[in-house]
């Protein structure tokens, strides 16, 4: 199918699908931001609303495609088929503009769009609820709608254009920006963050590099946060187990430190880190680890017998009495 019958099919299936559900929304308001790392090409969107579940309806991504937030008045199917078009080969502001060319109901959307060439688009509708509006950038735009104040979406921008590091905590530090704006003007209950690679390896079910969703919290910012803390540990728990793999051990247990210093009350964290220790031989000093893991819960003593037969532990009975020896 060319492009332009694709754009075609895609536009007369929102006007169906709407007309289908007519009469019935979903209010979602909120404030959002999707952006596009021009260092890495990495692609995201990031949100929070006083909304069960907002990830659920407002947050869309594919890699090597682009990033879609829809809210206000909701119509979902601009995340899918937005996304479509992008990859048809639309650019963000042709896959928005057609989409709101079929809407009988656009004066009620807020929607953004970011394509993999870091081109952005976005819409608030005349009948958005106040305050409503939106900041265009340079490869990102930030959104809201029902704020306490009109000066969210903007310091949602500066906040953007001002934090340094990666895509995530650029995201993050829009979306603290925006609370400590005021915020919605009902409070606060769920928060998404989604980001994707600026290309795709032809596995868009693995190419996330992080998607996280607080669905019910009185501090979803907050939960948001420690979530994204522990991803960046697992992180490192995933590297330090392909390293363990080649047999890197040093390099592994660099990995699996660096996790537990992200996360020290993970005890799974700890535990794995003084498994990979005894394996390079560092016995004595995984010791104290073994000890902080058994207080927390002796079900990881039986665990430890189990490893032998698994090759994650020497097969030495002595060894694994030693370790075991140190619960209390």
């Amino acid at each position: 199918m060319s492009g332009k019958n694709l754009c075609m099919t895609i536009v007369l299936f929102l006007a169906a699908n709407i007309q289908a559900q007519e009469g019935f929304l979903r209010p979602v308001h909120t404030y959002s931001i999707v952006a596009r790392d021009s260092v890495t090409g990495e692609m995201g969107v990031a949100v929070q609303s006083h909304w069960f579940s907002v990830g659920s309806v407002v947050t869309w991504a594919e890699a090597g495609v682009g990033a879609v937030a829809t809210q206000s008045f909701v119509e979902v199917s601009y995340g899918p088929l937005g996304l479509e078009l992008m990859k048809a080969g639309k650019t963000a502001l042709e896959a928005l503009s057609a989409l709101l060319k079929a809407d009988p109901n656009p004066n009620v959307r807020q929607v953004a769009m970011v394509d993999k060439h870091g081109n952005v688009a976005v819409h608030t509708g005349a009948n958005c609820i106040e305050a409503a509006g939106h900041h265009l950038g340079k490869q990102y735009t930030t959104q809201a709608n029902l704020m306490e104040k009109d000066t969210v979406w903007d310091a949602m921008a500066k906040a953007y254009e001002t934090t340094s590091g990666d895509l995530i905590n650029r995201l993050m530090a829009s979306l603290e920006a925006a609370e400590q704006e005021g915020g919605d003007i009902r409070g606060m209950q769920s928060a998404a963050i989604l980001v994707v690679p600026g290309t795709s390896q032809g596995a868009p079910w693995r190419e996330k590099v992080i998607e996280l969703r607080v669905e019910d919290h009185p501090r979803p910012l907050e939960e948001l946060k420690r979530l994204i803390r522990v991803h960046r540990a697992y992180e490192h728990m995933n590297k330090g187990d392909e390293l363990l793999a080649e047999n890197d051990m040093e390099g592994a247990l660099m990995e699996y430190s660096k996790a537990s210093e992200l996360c020290p009350e993970n005890v799974e964290i700890i535990y794995w880190q003084a498994v990979t220790m005894v394996g390079a031989g560092d016995v004595e000093k995984a010791l104290p680890l073994f000890r902080k893991v058994f207080e927390k819960d002796p079900n990881w003593v039986e665990l430890t017998r189990r490893l032998p037969a698994s090759g994650l532990l020497p097969d030495d009975p002595d060894l694994v009495q030693k370790i075991i020896s140190v619960a209390r």
